[in-house]
């Protein structure tokens, strides 16, 4: 039996993804898809979840590409990552950098409009609700100081 010549890098959507992972693993290094969008992709592609990404043949992962790019009109709203854009009001799925950028002018939305939300991002303060008196700290703080009795 001959070995198959493994194809390390893979790319999808402008990132190069492991070949030497499984299809259900590796499609996670896509910023944007995780473990549930990865099964329902290779699900969609027809391709087997446990099969090594880089051994696969092109034609496979030319679905994987296809079903990624159409990703939002294969599934239901509540299983995009946007499901409601604050622009546009359309449900979107975004990937790479448009995820990174969307995620930044939501951060930079909320500091303009002053939110407690914005003013907590804004100080490097917890944001969502997690205690702050005993976790957290930054800096040379050590220990706990106590008031002088």
């Amino acid at each position: 039996m001959e070995e198959q010549e493994i194809n390390y890098f893979v790319r999808i959507e402008n990132t190069d993804l492991d070949g030497t992972k499984a299809v259900l693993i590796a499609l996670t290094g896509l910023p944007g898809i995780g473990m549930h969008t990865s099964s329902v992709i290779s699900k969609l592609a027809d391709v087997d979840p446990r099969a090594t990404l880089g051994l696969l043949e092109e034609e496979p992962v030319d679905r994987i590409r296809a079903v990624v790019a159409s990703y939002k009109d294969h599934v239901p709203t509540w299983m995009l990552n946007r499901q409601k854009d604050v622009y546009t009001g359309e449900p979107k799925q975004l990937l790479g950098q448009d995820l990174r950028m969307a995620i930044e002018d939501d951060v930079n939305r909320m500091r303009k409009i002053r939110s407690y939300r914005g003013i907590r991002h804004e100080t490097g303060q917890k944001v969502r609700g997690q205690r702050t008196k005993s976790t957290g700290r930054t800096g040379t703080t050590v220990g706990v100081r106590r008031k002088k009795v």
